[in-house]
């Protein structure tokens, strides 16, 4: 599958619901152009339903915390988005890759937080367990399933990957948060 240009170097990823990919695109573009004020946004489908990309000039994680403050102020401005997820890095879908830029992120998890490996993957062969096998590999911390102080994220796009070191609150999940 060839994915378009935009996602060699992307830092939000938007889900939606199958066949609202236009309007999702439209809805990230206004809501990082009319209300964070980003001059020049870029947002692209993926080519994968359901899937959004965006390369914003602002800090993912803030981004995030802005599109909450927004929900909870306007959630009207929230139409087409299921999750919005902060990128921080993105590689090509290899292992070593992966296991790279796993072990940076990972520096970040302090001696006394655990730690989970969560993979969402599309269009590769590859399975979950060895990335999250390579990506594990060298974190010694503590790891918690169940409700971890860290999640090292791995979105699978295809060719390419794009990487997070999160707190659970860090994804934005729009329907959860319009119940709140």
């Amino acid at each position: 599958m060839k994915l378009k240009t935009l996602l060699k170097d992307f830092n939000l990823l938007a889900t939606t619901s199958r066949g609202n990919d236009r309007q999702m695109h439209s809805e990230l573009l206004y809501l990082l152009k009319e209300e964070m004020g980003d001059p020049a946004p870029v947002v692209g489908r993926t080519g994968i339903r359901g899937l959004v990309a965006a390369k914003t000039a602002f800090d993912p994680y803030e981004v995030i915390d802005k599109f909450r403050a927004i929900l909870q102020e306007r959630p009207y401005k929230f139409r087409y988005a299921l999750r919005i997820i902060p990128v921080e890095r993105v590689v090509r879908t290899n292992l070593d890759e992966v296991k790279r830029v796993a072990t940076e992120l990972a520096a970040k998890i302090e001696e006394k937080e655990t730690f989970r490996v969560t993979v969402e993957k599309r269009f590769t062969n590859l399975h979950t367990r060895d990335f999250i096998e390579v990506a594990a590999t060298g974190i010694k911390r503590k790891v918690n399933l169940e409700n971890p102080d860290k999640i090292l994220l791995i979105e699978v796009v295809a060719g390419l990957t794009g990487m997070s070191l999160i707190k659970p609150s860090d994804v934005l999940v729009v329907v959860k948060e319009k119940m709140l």
